[in-house]
């Protein structure tokens, strides 16, 4: 019997191209075929473990591969759109994770570039795809809190996976682009998609200033027509491992979530254990092991709704025009931290600026 599933080619291989192959695997619709990273030994190690046939030094090499029809890019945030570019023009759907570039005008070339090709452009923010949040929009759109006035969203951690997200000429930015992207996309996507008008947001570099200039905690009200509210908080200075939460609050009602709390075994144990969940430091005395991480973080389902739209078989929840969206919030966010003024939106910070060159810490 042929195998149907989508073909799935992975460039990075270090945390997200790991958590990627593991959510494929999971899947019913796609499969990883190939992986690429310039690293020695990292791709081959990557696919030794998930059984993925393929291991090249040079994304380009995986591009060639016939048996790729979509890539999904999980390299540092500088790389994702020369290598978006050349996916498309290879005739490969592309699927970028968060934050979608490091410019707005590299966005765009994106977007424009999967669009001659006639391929898609897709944005991997998990948040969209996550159950216990899913199941939260429903009951909203089915009117349980009456009109929706805030929406809070929280993911804070004690620091990033890879060190290359503490140079902000690989990252663009510090905690709020590393994070703040999942936040306000999720807020938007929540709230059905209003245009934002305005951003106000405070940054601010407390605890890891001899590893970047970047910003390590971060709190961002963006304001959207209509009246609602999304406020986004997001840390690297959090110890404890990894807070992920979100509020919603209406004329009629509220609920809450937490990814962690709310998917855990409470636990306490003389001697520990081996693993908790993400960014947890250790688990002697209490701890709060998770079960089905991927599952309820939503990734399983992400890459198989992915392989669905390359089948034709659904249309794509998160887009590039979504991933770019976030990119000019994330612009004015660190612009209005940078400025400490409530800053209007749509806004246009210029072709070649990078977020993080419009905001400085008071604290450096």
């Amino acid at each position: 019997m042929p195998d149907d599933r989508v073909g799935i080619g992975i460039v990075g291989s270090r945390f997200e191209a790991d958590v990627l192959a593991a959510a494929i695997a999971m899947g019913r619709h796609g499969r990883a075929v190939a992986v690429a990273s310039p690293t020695p030994g990292n791709a081959e190690r990557l696919a030794g473990r998930y059984g993925i046939e393929r291991s090249y030094l040079d994304y380009r090499q995986l591009l060639d591969d016939p048996a790729v029809e979509l890539v999904a890019i999980a390299a540092p945030n500088h790389l994702h759109c020369e290598i978006a570019v050349a996916a498309a023009g290879a005739g490969r759907h592309v699927a970028v994770e968060k934050p979608m570039a490091m410019t707005l005008a590299e966005c765009d070339e994106m977007i424009e570039a999967c669009d001659r090709a006639g391929v898609h452009c897709l944005y991997a923010e998990q948040l969209v795809f996550t159950p216990k949040y899913r199941r939260a929009k429903e009951m909203a759109d089915q009117g349980a809190f009456g009109e929706v006035f805030l929406v809070k969203q929280t993911e804070m951690h004690s620091g990033p996976h890879a060190d290359w997200f503490w140079d902000v000429e690989k990252s663009g930015g510090g905690v709020f682009m590393d994070m703040g992207c999942h936040g306000m996309a999720f807020c938007h996507w929540f709230l059905g998609r209003p245009d934002p008008i305005a951003i106000t947001a405070h940054m601010g570099t407390h605890v890891h200033g001899e590893k970047t200039r970047g910003e390590d905690h971060s709190l961002a009200l963006i304001e959207f027509a209509g009246g609602a509210i999304g406020q986004v908080e997001n840390s690297w200075a959090r110890f404890g491992g990894m807070d992920d939460r979100i509020e919603v609050y209406g004329s009629e009602g509220m609920t809450y979530g937490n990814l962690q709390m709310g998917n855990a075994l409470p636990t306490y144990s003389e001697h520990g254990y081996g693993y908790a969940g993400e960014k947890a430091p250790g688990t002697g005395g209490w701890s709060y092991p998770v079960y089905e991480e991927l599952w309820n973080y939503g990734f399983p389902q992400e890459m198989d709704h992915f392989a669905r739209c390359v089948r034709g078989l659904e249309e794509p929840r998160v887009t590039g025009r979504d991933g770019r969206l976030v990119q000019e919030l994330l612009f004015a966010g660190y612009q209005a931290a940078g400025t400490g003024a409530r800053v209007p939106l749509p806004f246009d910070p210029g072709p070649t600026a990078r977020p993080i060159d419009l905001w400085f810490s008071p604290l450096q």
